[in-house]
């Protein structure tokens, strides 16, 4: 008999299948040996729509709401039908004895394989293939120590939780709004109280009022001293008077005694290694990566160039199992600019503590790091080479000693006013020599604080080279500075802070974060302002119009706490459906008593032609488009025109894509430069053929001028 293994993609099969000897490919699945590898493609099923429950829940209606179907139906989907058929007809092979589960080993990829099991009726054994790397080693050593697939039905029951919760609560809420409000409105479990999260700290910037405050410095000489009242002031005073008072005094008295004098040894130790939220945090801070771009990159990385583990992750942690390899994978790495570094560590056993190495705080998967696989940097885009770059040097961080350094600080007494002063020699590089020479260093740090006193934090804890000092030494003032600054606003979240604030809150998974931030940049909720997040006029008013239990992040954070307690075999599912179903009914009948009112963020000064009501513009992947704000309608048409590739050859700006009567046709309006495009129907424009044009035509065209000329010969060509 043999084994049907199931993969989550094409390209995985496909290495699986080379690892295993399947040499013989079909048509959606390999074949050779004891075994046929096939694959979904991400989702291959999913829950049923309520239209298809019931055909009149096509049209959207406040009165049908809540939608809450006694059992939960799976459905086929549709654009990947094709692919489900033939793992349905590879399930009911008699020569296939079992299966083999190699989906993504996690709460989503478990979802993906056992609902295609469930539709395709699977009755026979099944196993777990559960890996932390791509690599071929790890793909013959979970081949060769497969799980009881029984041992992860609390995962799976986990998953179908989370997803018909999602189904329920966001499906109610999204058609209970949109059609209360006749506005495109959506809601959900977790991109509702993470919209407001944004929202609560706009208000908290708009409900700021800045004051100003005033430091006082005294340069004295060798090095600066500021102002404090006492050890645990921050150096700020609230009167400018006050301020130059001190500075005054100082002046005076002409010279600062050192009354206090204290050195220690300090030391930093080195960063935990990467989850996949840290991961996250650090390439938004470091290299502008948004959270999905990271997601993609670092799943090429793991995937494709299996570089790297297993990428949705939540552990920081090592299992005591993987010791013996560490140092296997140091030599893989130990090229180009990492050669040195890891070749260092080499010479000599590697050190291991409990901030490395944790079984306890490894769940499903370890942290992220490299693999043995042999690295070919040149291989790689700049994009992966850059997030590649942050995972080797916190590998190799980890090895290396605590960062150590004397600190010294000094309080010196100047006019009866007290001056503080700190100094910092370092002893040991240690980990940082791994970052020696980059800027923008990794840490730890949560970069979510507010700044207000920032300055005079900075200015306060600045370390910088003292002279040999001793108690009783005197140093001339130099000079005595008063320097005014405000007080600061909380900043708005960059994806690094609100990453940090929706894992303090259990806002979804480190899987989902990323996918939760693009779905309210592209549902026009929120909106990216250089490097930050900030809510649109869509977003106010929405985050007001849902219930306020909706917008809670402890609520949610119950439900995802829940949803792992399920997943751990310690939670109930059937009490946890039956609390969402309930809020679900709560929910839509408090949107249906609302009597607040939506006005439209994006009206335009245009009416509709076909009824007469005013015009909203909507941001798409090609540009802005007019559509009519009663969804009924559904008139449409586009505001902006459609850039091609195809360049005017006098100007060589790009042109417009436009669509005539005689068929579609190029221009540049400023030149009055005209190409037909040779539209063989000569309708409109549909957008598969829009986008295939602006792809089609590239600056190597050729052009020409003669409209004419041009509508004369397509004329002629529809006429033959």
């Amino acid at each position: 008999m043999k084994a049907l293994v199931l993969a989550e993609k094409p390209s995985v099969a496909k290495e699986i299948a080379r690892v295993l000897g399947c040499g013989g490919k079909q048509k959606g699945y390999f074949e050779g040996g004891g075994y046929v590898v096939t694959w979904a493609l991400g989702h291959l099923v999913a829950l049923a729509e309520p239209e298809d429950y019931d055909v009149k829940f096509r049209t959207w209606n406040l009165e049908d709401l809540p939608l809450l179907p006694e059992k939960m139906n799976l459905k086929v989907l549709k654009e990947t039908s094709h692919q489900y058929r033939t793992v349905a007809q590879l399930c009911k092979r008699s020569d296939i004895g079992e299966l083999i589960i190699a989906t993504d080993a996690g709460r989503e990829g478990e979802l993906v394989a056992r609902w295609i099991m469930e539709l395709a009726h699977w009755r026979k054994p099944f196993k777990r293939l559960w890996i932390s790397s791509q690599t071929d080693k790890a793909i013959k050593d979970g081949f060769a120590s497969l799980k009881p697939g029984k041992d992860y039905n609390h995962l799976y029951a986990s998953a179908v939780c989370r997803a018909e919760a999602d189904w329920l609560i966001g499906l109610n809420m999204t058609r209970a709004l949109t059609t209360k409000y006749n506005a495109q409105l959506s809601a959900g479990r977790v991109q509702t109280p993470t919209l407001s999260i944004i929202m609560e700290r706009e208000r908290e910037i708009a409900g700021f009022q800045s004051k100003p405050y005033w430091t006082v410095s005294l340069q004295l000489g060798a090095f600066s001293a500021q102002w404090r009242e006492n050890d645990s002031h921050d150096g700020r005073s609230w009167t400018r008077e006050a301020a130059e008072g001190i500075a005054e005094r100082a002046r005076k008295a002409g010279t600062a005694k050192v009354d206090g004098l204290r050195t220690a040894e300090r030391a930093e130790l080195h960063p935990q290694a990467y989850d996949l939220t840290e991961l996250q945090r650090d390439a938004n801070r470091r290299l502008g990566f948004s959270a999905k771009t990271t997601s993609n990159v670092l799943q090429r990385l793991y995937e494709t160039h299996k570089l790297v583990t297993y990428p949705r992750t939540d552990s920081r942690y090592l299992t005591s199992d993987m010791v013996p390899t560490l140092k296997g994978r140091l030599e893989s790495i130990a090229v180009g600019p990492y050669a040195q570094l890891a070749r260092k560590l080499l010479r000599g056993p590697l050190p291991m503590t409990k901030r490395i190495v944790d079984d306890a705080k490894v769940s499903d998967h370890h942290a992220i790091i490299p693999t043995e696989q042999f690295v070919q940097l040149g291989a790689l885009s700049n994009d992966e080479r850059r997030l590649y770059d942050l995972i080797v040097r916190r590998f190799i961080s980890l090895f290396y000693a605590p960062y150590r350094y004397d600190e010294t600080s000094v309080a010196l007494s100047a006019g009866g006013e007290r001056f503080y002063a700190r100094g910092r020699i370092q002893k040991d590089a240690g980990w940082k020599e791994v970052y020696a020479g980059q800027n923008g260093m990794s840490s730890d740090d949560d970069d979510e604080e507010t700044d207000d006193d920032y300055a005079a934090r900075k200015d306060r804890d600045a370390a910088q080279t003292l002279p040999p000092l001793q108690l009783g030494a005197a140093f001339p003032v130099k000079t005595s500075a008063v320097k005014e600054l405000r007080t600061l606003p909380p900043a708005r979240f960059s994806e690094a802070s609100l990453l940090t604030r929706m894992e303090k809150h259990g806002l979804g998974t480190p899987a989902t974060r990323a996918d939760i931030i693009e779905k309210l940049l592209t549902s026009d909720t929120i909106e990216r302002v250089r490097s930050t997040l900030a809510p649109t006029a869509k977003g106010r008013q929405l985050i007001e119009l849902v219930v306020e239990q909706l917008r809670s992040p402890e609520l949610t954070a119950r439900w995802e706490s829940e949803l792992e307690r399920i997943a751990k075999g310690k939670g109930d599912p059937a009490a946890f459906m039956a609390g969402i179903r309930e809020q679900a009914v709560q929910w839509v009948a408090e949107v249906k008593r609302e009597t607040r009112e939506y006005k439209p963020h994006n009206a335009t000064g245009s009416f509709c032609p076909e009824c007469g009501k005013a015009m909203v513009e909507i941001k798409g992947k090609r540009g802005k488009s007019l559509a009519c704000s009663d969804r009924e309608c559904g008139y449409r048409r586009q505001s902006e025109p459609v850039l091609l590739n195809k360049r005017c050859p006098q100007c060589r700006k790009k042109m417009e894509l436009h669509d005539g009567k005689a068929g579609k046709y190029a221009q540049c309006k400023p030149c009055n430069v005209i190409e037909m495009l040779g539209d063989k129907d000569g309708g409109r424009v549909n957008k598969r053929e829009q986008q295939r044009l602006v792809e089609q035509y590239s600056e190597s065209a050729p052009l020409g001028n003669s409209l004419a000329d041009k509508l004369k010969a397509a004329l002629e060509s529809k006429k033959d």
